[in-house]
């Protein structure tokens, strides 16, 4: 077998030795190994983290100062802006200061709170020009401090100023309200003397002209419902009085009418217009309501005396009368009628006293809003009276009895909400729980009484 030849393996084993080279000094380069004069060394790693380490520190330290310096930038910022909204608030303060020397007027005040404005104003324009010169408070913590002191004083001032203005409009309102409450009880007096006058006139112009001949039924009718007029407004008095002095007006109107079911709460006044009705009706039928004692004291007058006394009366202002004729049998009526409408107990709960009466009984008459909307009630009274006795035959007076059915012919109703209520059933119908108004008969003609409707069982 031949010996190999060195000539033929040399070549290839230097390829090769070149190749792991090559390899080896990428390695090296790699792993941290730098050639140094053609001899390969190591450096060391602790070398590399101390000269890493000393590189952080010097950014950490210089971040720290760019991050101080941003905190006193800020700090210096917001003691700034403390100031501004104090001296903000210091303007608002003194400006309601100045609202509130104006009315009452303050020369004083006014002057003063003038001066501290403009002198805040010119404070904001300093701080305005510290912010553009980048001139900030060299202690912000204590600036701010004093700036929060500063808003809350004004503050507090704003506070006191807008208490005492409202203080002063407070007893601006209330003498207001003292001056409306004169003015209405001023309004109230001409407003009473306007209804009386015009109850006094009323519709009995249109009797001016009026003869015993031409006398009919109509005119009968236009003074009765000028009667009942007065009568509510009396009514409506004495419950007003009622609720002045703590009544209870249920038991009042049930104490009047009994057992009556009302339609509607207000419906408790026909109560107390039936009563006034009865006591100043009764003995209608009689000559003079037989206040002389007996029924026919001068016998029966002929119709046109009777007449005449309506034609005088209607005209004559009621209290001018009463002064001149105490003693006329017109002002014997009112006493009799007074005596009994206005109990005693009544009259000394609302006006704690019984002058009123005591004056009525000796025939002098009070000037007062009570007394004269009950005469102006008894003149309509009397008038109809009169008026009746001028018929020939005399109109008739007559009541409807509790419990009587619903008649169209006889009676109206005072309510409507009996015929509408859908509470009626077949076991019951709507009869008379009492008379408001009495009813007239003249002649064949009939005026229809006013009667309160209530449902009852009819089985």
């Amino acid at each position: 077998m031949d010996a190999v030849k060195p000539s033929a393996v040399t070549p290839s084993k230097s390829k090769w030795v070149r190749t792991l080279s090559k390899v080896l000094h990428r390695h090296a380069a790699t792993a941290g190994i730098v050639p140094d004069d053609g001899v390969q060394k190591f450096k060391p790693k602790e070398t590399e983290d101390w000269n890493n380490s000393k590189t952080a520190k010097r950014l950490s330290q210089k971040f720290d100062s760019l991050h101080d310096e941003e905190l006193e930038r800020r700090d210096a910022l917001e003691a700034l802006t403390a100031k501004i909204f104090a001296t903000v608030s210091a303007i608002k303060a003194e400006y309601a200061h100045l609202q509130y020397a104006q009315s009452p007027y303050d020369a004083e005040g006014i002057q003063a709170a003038d001066r501290s404005i403009v002198s805040d104003l010119k404070k904001l324009s300093e701080l305005k020009q510290c912010f553009l010169k980048k001139q900030y408070d060299p202690s912000p913590e204590h600036a701010i401090f004093l700036a929060d002191l500063q808003e809350h004083k004004c503050l507090l001032k704003t506070f006191e100023i807008m208490g005492k203005k409202l203080e002063s409009q407070l007893k601006l309102k209330e003498s207001e309200i003292i001056f409306l409450r004169e003015k209405l009880d001023e309004s109230n007096k001409q407003n009473r003397l306007l209804e009386k006058r015009l109850n006094q006139i009323g519709q009995l112009f249109v009797l001016d002209n009026l003869n015993l001949s031409s006398l009919n039924p109509s005119h009968f009718i236009t003074i009765l419902g000028q009667t009942v007029k007065s009568v509510r407004n009396f009514v409506r008095l004495i419950i007003d009085e009622m609720k002045l002095a703590d009544w209870d007006i249920d038991a009042a109107a049930s104490s009047i009418q009994q057992g009556v079911a009302y339609w509607k709460a207000d419906d408790k006044c026909f109560a107390f217009e039936s009563f006034i009705c009865r006591e100043m009706f009764k003995a209608f039928h009689h000559p003079y309501f037989s206040i002389f004692g007996s029924s026919k004291p001068e016998g029966k007058k002929h119709p046109q005396v009777s007449f005449d006394r309506f034609m005088e009366l209607k005209s004559l202002r009621i209290k001018e009368y009463l002064a001149m004729k105490p003693k006329s049998t017109f002002a014997k009526f009112c006493r009799a009628k007074y005596l009994q409408v206005v109990h005693p107990k009544m009259e000394s709960s609302f006006f704690d006293n019984l002058s009123s009466r005591d004056m009525v009984s000796s025939y002098q008459f009070p000037d007062t809003t009570f007394f004269t909307l009950f005469v102006e009630m008894a003149k309509r009274v009397w008038l109809l009276h009169c008026l009746a006795f001028a018929f020939e035959p005399e109109a008739s007076i007559f009541q409807i009895s509790r419990g009587c059915r619903f008649s169209e012919v006889f009676m109206e109703s005072v309510t409507q909400e009996a015929f509408l209520s859908s509470d009626i059933t077949p076991e019951s119908e709507l009869r008379v729980a009492f008379t408001v108004v009495p009813g007239f008969m003249i002649g064949k003609t009939v005026i229809q009484a006013q009667v309160y409707l209530s449902q009852m069982k009819t089985r």
